[in-house]
């Protein structure tokens, strides 16, 4: 009976459409009134799950992304990839995946780069001739790069979560992410040529190369992260500081796109962001201990190894459970309740943890565009002011792209693993 009264609150919550985080503190506190116990453990487990130095890694990455955003580097992001791609069939479609692709370095974090890239790129899309559905749609897949080249705030919350190294995973997540990026640029290539989309004018290698110069700044910022971490300089806590000085630098003295001025609206935003999600993070932590108290983790763990112990049906079946999780829940709630025991049973049946983080992270980023409740979906639908139903139409050859890399990443394990055995012995 508690159990179904923590699920059935949860789910009436989401059902009403609450915040995922109001969602589970409700229910867990339901839970623990049925119960009769205290509710003074509910701040003291938000705040064992809020008490890791990894997470100071959150407000660094979410204020670099809002100072190279607000420092005119969405706009700059775009301008170098239509140099490069624009003057083909769908050019401006494939400058969108691109953008998505170069601004992944920069936000880690899909919904972000949903706003930022489809702000600028969906009204010029739907000027240029593409229908809304289609431009909404692409904006909405090409996010789901942001959170698996790194920076990667989901990756941040799973080294938390595990002890698992966070310089291994966002070099892991390099080359899954740039296959990602790529399947789209296909899916692209073959709608467009399908549906005779617009192209643009070729204007010159010395047009690229002009665009490329104002790019290149937050190409590097990617570089220097990883750089950083890969090679010890610093650790991710620090890398996310280094990050945002970078940003402010960048965004007020090359790109000048803020004023001194803008700073304490950027860092309230900034503040208001990373609140948000360490404040999930501390809700879940309490539906996540009363997950584990009553052993749902490790029920589903021997459900699962009760079926099958061949590793290549266990992924198969972590990949179904994750994909359809990953449509109406929040990604990192997702990744607090269900990661743990499915590492355990990925490690269990030989597993690689390090490829199990990233097929795992890929499986809730694609929730993001999964409809009826991809939260990606409703912000670019927002942005090209139509309706779910328009754009979850759209979205399905994406989404069929997307999985078959997903499917690709997690029976191909050099790909997420190759890059890691290069720098860490």
């Amino acid at each position: 009976m508690l159990i179904g009264a923590l699920f059935g609150v949860f789910a009436l919550c989401l059902i009403l459409g609450a915040p995922i985080g109001i969602a589970l503190g409700l229910s867990s506190v339901v839970y623990l009134w049925l119960a009769d116990i205290g509710l003074a453990v509910v701040p003291q487990y938000m705040f064992a799950g809020m008490d890791s130095f990894v997470l100071l890694c959150i407000p660094g990455f979410v204020l670099a992304g809002n100072l190279m955003n607000g420092g005119g580097i969405t706009d700059q992001i775009v301008r170098f990839g239509n140099s490069v791609v624009g003057h083909v069939r769908g050019g401006l479609a494939l400058a969108n995946v691109i953008g998505s692709m170069i601004f992944a370095g920069i936000s880690g974090t899909a919904v972000a780069e949903t706003a930022s890239i489809g702000a600028v790129m969906i009204p010029a899309m739907k000027k240029s001739g593409y229908d809304a559905p289609f431009a909404a749609a692409v904006t909405a897949a090409a996010s789901t790069v942001g959170p698996i080249i790194p920076p990667s705030v989901p990756m941040i919350i799973v080294g938390t979560l595990t002890g698992l190294s966070v310089g291994k995973m966002f070099l892991a997540g390099a080359l899954p992410g740039l296959l990602l990026g790529v399947g789209m640029m296909i899916t692209v290539a073959i709608l467009s040529h399908r549906r005779g989309y617009p192209k643009g004018t070729w204007l010159g290698l010395a047009h690229v190369f002009a665009t490329s110069k104002a790019a290149v700044w937050a190409i590097l910022m990617t570089v220097i992260i990883l750089y950083g971490i890969v090679g010890g300089v610093f650790t991710p806590t620090e890398a996310s500081v280094v990050a945002a000085l970078y940003a402010f630098v960048v965004g007020l003295f090359i790109y000048k796109g803020f004023r001194l001025a803008d700073l304490p609206r950027i860092l309230v935003e900034s503040a208001i962001g990373s609140g948000a999600l360490v404040l999930l993070v501390g809700l879940a932590n309490v539906f996540g201990w009363i997950l584990t108290s009553e052993q749902i983790p490790q029920t589903i763990a021997s459900a699962m190894l009760s079926v099958t112990t061949n590793k290549y049906l266990i992924i198969l079946l972590i990949n179904i459970l994750l994909l359809i999780v990953g449509t109406f829940m929040e990604t990192i709630a997702a990744l607090i309740i269900l990661f743990p025991p499915l590492l355990a049973v990925a490690v269990k049946v030989g597993i690689d943890p390090i490829h199990f983080a990233i097929f795992a992270v890929l499986n809730l980023m694609i929730g993001l565009t999964t409809p009826p409740v991809g939260v990606c979906l409703f912000v670019a639908a927002n942005i090209a002011k139509i309706d779910m139903g328009k754009i979850s139409r759209a979205i399905v050859p994406f989404l069929i792209c997307n999985i078959l890399v997903l499917f690709l990443v997690s029976y191909v394990p050099a790909i997420s693993l190759w890059l890691p055995s290069l720098f860490y012995r």
